[in-house]
């Protein structure tokens, strides 16, 4: 390998290991990278301002195929991938918008109320509204309320509420595979390779769907003992009240219709034609116009840091991709599955769960993609099948530790604040069998289905 080469993978080395150790935030840590990237690799050693065009990719945005893109996919680009930051930017301030109006707190409360406020059916409905939501809403969000909303129902009624944050936090990843929109991977691999919201739905979502049947009945026969709620006879429990987290209806009224509106235009976008970047961009206008007064306060909650890590990321893996590198990890796995697709796909698969659990999904999945494009050509497999392999192994596979997401993260200091502490030993115990189940089972389906 050249000394580019060299330079480039001790600088992607370094952002992983900065990463993991937590030594310096993230955000930090990919910048300050992607900064080294430019400046060391395509400045003096390849003296290529074309390379640093190529990777800041700023010109993509003023194309009008990066708004729309009425009757083929959209365009796939080397570099920043501005289409991911923009839709997810987006995505957060209508979900801030929507915790606001106290749109979380009534469906947790709802759906408590419809099942009588007992331990199991709250048990079973909560890990299917983790799955449903995390289809939409980041899954970090997503477990963020419905940890607390757990705590709460947990201490009211009498039981504890790790099992469900568990089952909960699972899930949530688990659902965040289904779509396009559901967990970051997705939206780098569908805004990269030109995938649509129905294109994950018809093969990831099929995975995700038959595994959530097989991981509820896994948790309920390994949880079912925990869950016995401890109130005495005759004991009167005021219940909450779906209605009391609705503080001004006017809001969550138009909170409800912004979900809805969000939730058509994904589902449609491969008709319409609008890219997700529009439709990220529009949803987040809309819902700043109609907060009103508010809308400083729902912008000043966007998770900037995340957006920031985003950046430096993908100018790290455009470092990699530009100096060739990623060409050679390519042919490598070529090599030892020697022509093999069931042998490959097996690779990629596991390896993405077992790198996703110890270390973060987005940049594996960015890392990967221009592989698996170059796996692809290489061994003649159609490379939409090397993508729901990567989707579905980066999404799961981060769900078997408790580092392996940051919904994982999230999910267990809530339960720590609130007393209830998760451990390595406890968590692993019980998520990563669901895991490695989980990936059996696409594993199966990806060989029936695509080979």
């Amino acid at each position: 390998m050249g000394i580019e080469q060299w330079i480039a993978v001790i600088i992607f080395v370094l952002m992983f290991a900065l990463i993991v150790t937590e030594k310096i935030e993230r955000q930090y840590a990919s910048l300050g990278c992607g900064a080294l990237m430019i400046l060391l690799v395509f400045g003096l050693c390849m003296h290529s301002k074309e390379a640093i065009i190529e990777t800041l990719n700023f010109r993509q945005i003023g194309t009008v195929g990066f708004w729309y893109v009425k009757g083929m996919a959209e365009e796939a680009s080397a570099g920043i991938n501005w289409a991911t930051i923009i839709f997810i930017a987006g995505m957060m301030v209508m979900v801030e918008g929507m915790g606001k109006a106290g749109f979380f707190n009534w469906l947790c409360l709802c759906i408590a109320k419809a099942v009588k406020y007992k331990a199991i059916p709250i048990f079973i409905t909560f890990m299917i509204m983790s799955f449903g939501l995390a289809m939409f809403i980041d899954s970090i969000t997503v477990i963020l309320f419905l940890a607390a909303v757990t705590v709460e129902l947990a201490h009211l009624l009498k039981f504890s509420p790790v099992p469900v944050i568990l089952a909960e936090i699972f899930c949530a990843n688990l659902g965040g595979s289904a779509t396009m929109c559901g967990d970051p991977p997705n939206i780098i691999i569908g805004t990269s390779l030109g995938y649509t919201f129905g294109d994950f739905v018809t093969h990831t979502g099929l995975f995700a769907v038959i595994s959530l049947v097989v991981v509820v009945i896994y948790f309920y026969l390994v949880f079912r003992k925990d869950l016995v709620q401890n109130i005495a006879e005759g004991e009167h429990i005021d219940y909450p009240q779906p209605g009391s987290a609705i503080k001004n209806k006017a809001e969550f009224a138009v909170s409800c219709v912004i979900f809805a509106l969000a939730v058509v235009l994904l589902v449609t976008h491969a008709m319409t034609g609008l890219t997700v970047a529009t439709i990220g961009l529009g949803i987040a206008c809309i819902t700043l116009i109609t907060s009103g007064k508010s809308a400083i306060v729902l912008l000043k909650k966007v998770d900037y840091k995340t957006l920031l890590f985003f950046v430096g990321l993908f100018i790290v893996v455009g470092g990699l991709e530009q100096t060739g590198i990623l060409g050679i990890i390519a042919d490598f796995i070529a090599r030892i599955s020697e022509g093999n697709v069931y042998m490959m796909i097996a690779i990629v698969l596991w390896v993405s769960a077992i790198a996703s659990a110890f270390v973060d999904n987005i940049p594996f999945a960015a890392t990967m993609i221009p592989i698996i494009k170059s796996l692809s050509v290489t061994c003649g497999l159609d490379l939409s099948i090397l993508a729901w392999t990567l989707a579905l192994g980066t999404d799961i596979g981060g769900s078997a530790t408790p580092i392996g997401a940051s919904a994982n993260v999230v999910g267990i200091s809530v339960a720590g604040k609130n007393g209830h502490l998760i451990g390595w030993g406890k968590y692993c115990k019980y998520l990563a069998p669901a895991t490695i189940i989980v990936m059996t089972i696409c594993m199966i389906g990806i060989f029936v289905l695509y080979l």
